[in-house]
């Protein structure tokens, strides 16, 4: 099929961009790989220290003729997702022998859940744990004891921090292993619904625990599509999964055999081998655009449109808001996941998952099929879903029509024709905006501000009845300098309780919103932040502001004069506590949204 001009013309423009960085980036991972594998160059002090923990492969490791397999890991047992990575290390030692190579756990990574953190002190920490987890990414790698690397990671901030850490080691062939969401519990639509009633006073503390604990229920990811599960979209499009690994449930015979696969697959594209498939040439300008295309075919995280251009930074690719912007216009929304819809990613696994999205997309010439990937058979190989058949791991052909096209559909019949996200821009700045769980008379937002400091002030203000009228509520100092760029997800139930009493209301903010972002119009990540200057900073109460997702704009309507002359607010001061003061550094030094938010990529030059 003849790839779309529009997908072709954003793709051109990402490696024209992109050029000189890439071809920097290539030329780094050729020196390292031209020096040569490491192990047999190091002291033999160096070695004996790199052998000391593992008696049982000391003898296999010795002579440094098989393939050493670096295992970065974010288990830890207080994530329901990283959790199930408890005895992946072990087994997966077991594996790489019958693959004729050993392995060993490189280094862990912190991984921090922002369901326990939401709406508190604790989230601030959050969008700059990416850093810390791609900086302990590297301590890990830094031994040069590895042929290669299997990254164990799957929720929001903990996938991109693991690959922007990896792709700096380019030079390894690496996979990425995820561990599957958890099995339904509670159906998100009726957890929303408890706590839209908590909001209004009308459910007790006591039922909104019962009901969050039947909704996240057992190890494995959040049922929703939020950025955990679109990070595992992702990860297939690029080509960085053995093909269908994304949604197999924990503990299962399937999501077993797909871990065996990663690693055994791992060793055939080895570094010594006829395969050689180093990470730094799967994650290309394509494999970029293509996990641009599958997160709008499926309305995913809005946090991606921070994440998917910092990973590319590492790799010497520039994506920007735009790229994404015409992309969404050309590219059709395939899926209905909740919060764009009713089921949860296990009825979207059941419906053809990942699989029969990649299908349809390369069908339709919307997706690139010959970039290098993990698998054998390349990008085609992810349009085909695995099944255990007398015991073995197969991949089977998918049919023609998803089993449920209430939640997954062909390109024939889309539920939009054009994907989930928008840029907006006016005089307020640059701000993105998740369209497609938004009724179509809503993108549409025309109404007073009201002009806010942080969420907490927000809902006291809801709950003495203050909001109730059409409103654009603005929350400012909420960006990446100001104070680490945290979810605002505790405003989705007040402000989904306005638009249900029949008010029409928006939000405009330079912060976060969630991946489980909803029906309400969201502007976000506006762009220059307030602290610093931007002109978020200039509005005030009562001033008319408009979000216009049709046209893409962003406006308060004030005289230009006016506007021109005022003020800005003044920020407030930086928060201590629970370690907020340890990441001043980060703070200071991040650059804007666009550009992935990041202090340690600004700071290397990338």
């Amino acid at each position: 099929m003849t790839l779309h001009p529009e997908i072709a013309a954003v793709t051109d423009r990402v490696i024209e961009r992109s050029k000189a960085r890439r071809a920097a980036y290539l030329d780094l991972i050729r020196r390292e790989r031209e020096s040569g594998a490491d192990r047999p160059k190091l002291g033999c002090a160096n070695l004996a220290h790199a052998y000391a923990g593992t008696d049982e492969q000391r003898d296999l490791m010795t002579p440094a003729n098989r393939m050493n397999i670096g295992i970065v890991t974010s288990y830890n047992d207080m994530l329901s997702a990283h959790a199930t990575y408890y005895r992946y290390p072990e087994q997966m030692k077991i594996w790489a022998l019958e693959a004729g190579a050993t392995a060993q756990v490189a280094g862990g990574v912190p991984a921090m859940c922002d369901g326990v953190t939401q709406g508190y002190a604790g989230m601030e920490l959050s969008l700059f744990s990416r850093d810390t987890i791609a900086l302990s990414t590297g301590i890990a790698l830094s031994h040069r004891v590895f042929e290669g690397a299997a990254l164990l990671g799957i929720c929001d901030k903990i996938v991109p921090g693991l690959l922007i850490g990896a792709l700096r080691f380019g030079h390894l062939p690496m996979v990425m292993i995820p561990g599957g969401p958890m099995r339904s519990g509670l159906a998100n639509k009726d957890k929303a619904a408890v706590r839209e009633r908590y909001a209004e006073g009308k459910a007790t503390r006591e039922e909104l625990l019962a009901s969050e604990i039947a909704a996240y229920h057992g190890k494995g990811t959040c049922t929703f599509y939020g950025t955990a599960n679109s990070n595992q979209m992702m990860m297939e499009a690029m080509g960085l999964h053995v093909p269908g690994a994304a949604f197999a449930n924990p503990g299962t015979k399937l999501r077993q055999e797909l871990t065996r696969a990663a690693v055994q697959r791992l060793a055939d594209i080895g570094w010594n081998g006829n395969d050689y498939r180093p990470i730094g040439h799967v994650v290309d300008e394509k494999a970029i655009v293509n996990a641009a295309i599958v997160l709008l075919a499926t309305g995913g995280s809005t946090n991606h449109l921070i994440h998917v251009p910092a990973f590319a930074r590492a790799a010497g690719i520039v994506i920007d808001w735009d790229d994404f912007d015409r992309l969404s216009r050309a590219v059709p929304l395939l899926t209905r996941v909740y919060p764009n819809g009713s089921a949860d990613v296990n009825g979207f696994e059941d419906a053809g998952g990942p699989p029969f999205v990649i299908r349809e997309l390369l069908r339709g010439g919307l997706m690139h099929g010959d970039t290098l990937t993990i698998a054998e058979g390349g990008m085609h190989d992810y349009g085909r879903k695995p099944h255990i058949d007398d015991d073995k791991l197969v991949w089977h052909d998918l049919p023609a029509k998803s089993d449920d096209e209430t939640i997954v559909r062909t390109l024939d019949a889309p539920f939009s024709p054009e994907g989930g996200f928008r840029i907006l821009k006016g005089n307020l700045g640059r701000a993105c905006i998740k369209v497609s769980a938004v009724e179509r008379d809503r993108w549409t937002i025309e109404a007073p501000a009201r002009v806010f400091a942080d969420q907490s002030e927000v809902q006291t203000a809801f709950k003495a009845g203050e909001l109730d009228r059409d409103v654009v509520v603005v929350v400012r100092f909420q960006g990446p300098k100001a104070n680490g760029m945290p979810e605002l997800h505790k405003l989705t139930p007040p402000l989904g309780v306005l638009q249900n009493r029949g008010f029409r209301v928006a939000l405009v903010t330079d912060g976060r919103m969630s991946g489980a972002s909803g029906k309400v119009p969201c502007a976000i990540h506006l762009s220059p932040e307030a602290l610093g200057g931007g002109p978020i900073g200039k509005v005030r109460d009562g001033d008319i502001v408009r979000l216009d997702a049709e046209a893409g704009t962003l406006e308060a309507l004030v005289d230009p004069a006016e506007w021109e002359a005022r003020e800005q607010a003044v920020a407030p001061p930086a928060a201590e506590g629970t370690g907020r003061e340890l990441f001043a550094m980060m703070r200071h030094h991040a650059d804007e949204a666009e550009l992935g938010a990041s202090a340690m990529l600004a700071e290397a030059g990338l």
